[in-house]
C-alpha cells in the first residue's frame, strides 16, 4: 500500500526502546493510514505495550523517531497528547465514582468545555449501551461493561487517533464481540484505531495487521494477504493421539511446523507430494488417523513458521 503524507496518521522511523540489556523494540518501522483498524499481535513479551507507550509519548525512545498526526514524539509529546485516546491494560478507573463521575472526570481531565459535554454523554453512554448504567458504581460493573466504559472515557474529548492496549484481555467472549462492533462504529466517524492484541481471532477483524516477535516486525499485512505468505501446503490431521502424532512429525524432513489443536494437528508441508508420505508414516508409528484435509493456514500458523524462520 502507497500513502501521501495526508493519508498517514502514525509513521515510525527505526524506533528503538532498550532496557538494559533488553530490546523492547527493535528497529520499528511502520505506517497506519487515517482511517484504519491497524492491529498489533503478538504474545505476551513481545514489546506491544512498549510500542503503545512509545507512541503515546509516555515513554521516550532510546532512538528512533515517530510522528502522531504530524506531531514528533519526542519535541511535542503534550500537543499528541491532546489529540489520542489512550486505554491502557489497566484503564484508571475509579471504582468509587459512578459511570457518569467517571466520565465527567475524564471531561475535566481533557478539558471538554461544558457546553458540549451534554450531547457527547449521551452519544457516549449510547452507543456502548451504558444508558441504564449511567449511576452504577465502576466498581459495581462486570469487566466488559468496565472496559466499554474505560472507552467512553477515552473517546470523551474526540480524539483522532484511539491506542488500546489489549482492551478485551480477560473478558467474556460476547462482551468481547460487543466490543470489537462499538471500535467498528468508530471507524464510521473517521477516528483511527490502533489497537494490540493477543488473540488471533480479533486479528482478523483488522483492516491491517502487524505481526511482532520479540520487538521485531515480521510482516504487516491485511490478514487475508497474511494466510497467503505461508506457501507450503497444509493439512489438518485428525487424531485421537495428537501429542504422539507431532514427536513423530518433528522427526521429519518433510515437515516444515506442526501445531496442535485439540485432536487436530496442522501440519505445513514442504511439497504436496509429500502429503501421503506423512500419513503413512504416522501409521507405521502406531498413530491413529482419523482423516485429514488439506486447508488453507490460519493466522497462528503462520505467525508460527514466521517465527521459526526469523
Amino acid at each position: 500500500m502507497t500513502a501521501t503524507d495526508d493519508t498517514v496518521i502514525i509513521k515510525t522511523q527505526a524506533l528503538t526502546k532498550t532496557f538494559g540489556p533488553t530490546t523492547a523494540v527493535k528497529d520499528l518501522n511502520l505506517e497506519v493510514m487515517k482511517g484504519e483498524l491497524f492491529g498489533l499481535v503478538g504474545p505476551d513479551g513481545a514489546g506491544k505495550t512498549t510500542i503503545m507507550r512509545l507512541l503515546t509519548a509516555i515513554m521516550d525512545p532510546t532512538s528512533g523517531e515517530a510522528w502522531i498526526a504530524g506531531h514528533s514524539i519526542l519535541s511535542h509529546g503534550e500537543t499528541i497528547k491532546e489529540e489520542i485516546g489512550y486505554m491502557s491494560q489497566r484503564f484508571g478507573l475509579y471504582e468509587d465514582l459512578t459511570v457518569m463521575e467517571n466520565i465527567d472526570f475524564y471531561a475535566d481531565l481533557y478539558g471538554v468545555p461544558g457546553r458540549e459535554r451534554p450531547p457527547r454523554i449521551e452519544r457516549l453512554l449510547g452507543f456502548s449501551n451504558l444508558t441504564p448504567f449511567k449511576d452504577r458504581l465502576a466498581g459495581k460493573l462486570s469487566g466488559g461493561m468496565k472496559q466499554k466504559l474505560g472507552l467512553a472515557c477515552a473517546l470523551i474529548h474526540t480524539p483522532r487517533v484511539l491506542f488500546l492496549d489489549e482492551p478485551t484481555n480477560g473478558v467474556d467472549p460476547v462482551s468481547r464481540r460487543d466490543f470489537w462492533k462499538i471500535l467498528y462504529d468508530l471507524l464510521k466517524e473517521e477516528i483511527t484505531v490502533f489497537v494490540s492484541t493477543a488473540y488471533l481471532d480479533e486479528a482478523e477483524r483488522c483492516t491491517r495487521i502487524g505481526l511482532i516477535h520479540k520487538g521485531s516486525l515480521l510482516m504487516v499485512e491485511e490478514p487475508a494477504r497474511v494466510k497467503e505468505a505461508l506457501v507450503v501446503p497444509m493439512i489438518e490431521v485428525f487424531s485421537p493421539n495428537a501429542r504422539a502424532a507431532r514427536e513423530v512429525l518433528a522427526a521429519m524432513e518433510d515437515v516444515e511446523s506442526v501445531s496442535i489443536y485439540g485432536d487436530r494437528l496442522h501440519i505445513a508441508i514442504k511439497a504436496r507430494e509429500a502429503i501421503s508420505r506423512v500419513i503413512d508414516t504416522l501409521t507405521a508409528k502406531g498413530v491413529e488417523v482419523e482423516g485429514h484435509r488439506e486447508i488453507l493456514p490460519s493466522l497462528e500458523d503462520v505467525f508460527i513458521a514466521l517465527v521459526k524462520e526469523s
